[in-house]
C-alpha cells in the first residue's frame, strides 16, 4: 500500500455546529443554511490543503454515549442548547430547533451523494468511532487527518496521526503536544482525568491543572503508557519526602481517577461489536460513488443560489474515480 496515501477523519457534529453558529448563510427564500453551506465550504478547504484519498465522517449517534451515561449519569449535563447567535425573520425557539435539525438530517442526505463514509451509530458518540477508524487495521499505512477542536483526541496522536483544529487554525502532531504540555499523547487522557473536563461536566482532583500534572508526574512525558499503579505509587513515595496536597488528593480520590480514565480514554473505544462489524465492512469495501447532479439538485432546491464548489467537486471525482 501506498504510504503516502491520507485518509480525511471528519468529528462532523463538533464541524456541524461551528457552521450552524457563525455562518450566517440563509437560503433565497430567507431560511438559515448556515450548517449547510459552511460545512459544504469547511471541507472544500481542508480537502484542498490536505488533499486526501479517503475521508470519513463520524457523526454522535442519538442520545450520545450511552454507556459514558452509565458510568456517570450526569455525563455532559447542564449544557446550553446550541442556538444561532443572530435572530433570523423573528424565528421562534421551536423553528429554530426544527430548522437545526432540518439542517443535520439534510447534510447526512449530501454526503450520500459524494464519494465519503459516513458513520452513526445510536448510543454512541464520534469520539470512539474516530478512534476506532484512526487505529484500524485495514488504514494502517494512511497518514491520519482528525479534523476537530476537541482536545480529547491529543492521546490519539503518533507518527501517522495529526489533529488539524480549524477554530483554533493549527495542525497538531505528537511532538506538539509535548513540547506545549510536557505530557505525552500515550499518557494524555492519564493526565485529563486527574485534571477533568469541565464542558463534559467531569470535576478533576482538586489542585491538579495540566500545568502541575507535568511538573508533579514527569513520568508521563515517557512514550511508555502509565498506569494508575504508577500514579499511586509515585504518590505514595513522594508523600514520604514532603506532604504535598496533590499526591495526597490523588489517593484520596483514587475512585475519581479511575471513573474519569474510563469515560476519557480512547485507546479502546466505546462500541458495539456490530458497530465495529459495520465499520470494518465498509471500511474493506467501501462505496465511492460519486452523484454530482442530484447534489446540485439538492442544493438548487435548498436555496443554495450560487454553487462555489469547483475545487471541492474536482477532489471527490478524483477519490470516485479512484476507487472505482
Amino acid at each position: 500500500m501506498n504510504s503516502d496515501k491520507k485518509v480525511l477523519i471528519i468529528d462532523q457534529l463538533n464541524l456541524f455546529f461551528r457552521n450552524y453558529i457563525v455562518n450566517p448563510s440563509l437560503s433565497t427564500d430567507g431560511m438559515p443554511i448556515g450548517a449547510l453551506r459552511g460545512c459544504m465550504q469547511s471541507l472544500q478547504k481542508v480537502i484542498r490543503e490536505s488533499k486526501p484519498d479517503m475521508v470519513v465522517i463520524c457523526w454522535d449517534g442519538a442520545g450520545g454515549s450511552k454507556k459514558r451515561k452509565l458510568i456517570k449519569k450526569d455525563y455532559k449535563a447542564g449544557r446550553k442548547p446550541i442556538r444561532l447567535n443572530r435572530a433570523i425573520k423573528n424565528m421562534s425557539e421551536d423553528e429554530e430547533t426544527d430548522n437545526k435539525f432540518w439542517q443535520q438530517s439534510r447534510l447526512v442526505e449530501y454526503y450520500n451523494q459524494i464519494p465519503v463514509i459516513q458513520f452513526m451509530f445510536d448510543g454512541t458518540e464520534a469520539d470512539d468511532i474516530i478512534a476506532y477508524v484512526a487505529h484500524h487495521k485495514q488504514l494502517q499505512e494512511y497518514k491520519k487527518i482528525i479534523l476537530s477542536s476537541d482536545k480529547d483526541f491529543f492521546q490519539l496522536l503518533n507518527d501517522k496521526t495529526v489533529l488539524y483544529r480549524p477554530v483554533q487554525k493549527e495542525v497538531l502532531n505528537r511532538q506538539n503536544i509535548l513540547d506545549k504540555f510536557d505530557i505525552h499523547p500515550t499518557n494524555f487522557a492519564m493526565a485529563r482525568a486527574m485534571a477533568g473536563d469541565k464542558s463534559d461536566n467531569i470535576e478533576g482532583i482538586q489542585g491538579l491543572g495540566l500545568k502541575t500534572i507535568s511538573r508533579r508526574f514527569p513520568f508521563l512525558k515517557e512514550e511508555k503508557t502509565k498506569t494508575f499503579e504508577d500514579i499511586l505509587t509515585h504518590c505514595k513515595k513522594e508523600l514520604i519526602k514532603s506532604e504535598i496536597k496533590a499526591y495526597r488528593n490523588v489517593l484520596d480520590f483514587e475512585s475519581t481517577l479511575r471513573v474519569n480514565y474510563q469515560m476519557m480514554q480512547l485507546y479502546a473505544p466505546i462500541l458495539s461489536i456490530d458497530s465495529k462489524n459495520l465499520i470494518n465492512s465498509t471500511l474493506k469495501d467501501p462505496d465511492q460513488s460519486f452523484n454530482k447532479t442530484e447534489l446540485i439538485k439538492m442544493m438548487m432546491k435548498d436555496g443554495f443560489g450560487e454553487i462555489n464548489f469547483i475545487e471541492l467537486f474536482q477532489h471527490l471525482n478524483k477519490i470516485a474515480l479512484d476507487n472505482s
